[in-house]
């Protein structure tokens, strides 16, 4: 089974080699017909500590790395 990518902002650099990153998804009200934004957040595993808050990333499905950590960064997809 292929592993899931998602594309988000890192708002948080929770601690050695983590980060936390907001995955937003929009989706049309189903009545109302008007363009919902939910997000979620996701706790990801940075080797490198490359990553600061603002950066747009690229997260994938992983091993789990702690309680919370199973995705990983895999690259910037821009800044800010």
């Amino acid at each position: 089974m292929p592993k899931r990518e998602l594309t988000g902002t890192v708002v948080s650099k929770s601690g050695n080699k983590s980060v936390v990153v907001r995955v937003d998804r929009r989706f049309l009200h189903p009545i109302y017909k008007k363009t919902i934004v939910r997000s979620k957040k996701y706790h990801a595993h940075d080797e490198k500590n490359a990553f600061k808050e603002g950066d747009t990333v690229r997260i994938r499905e992983s091993r789990p790395y702690s309680k919370l950590k199973s995705w990983e960064v895999l690259e910037t997809a821009g800044k800010g």
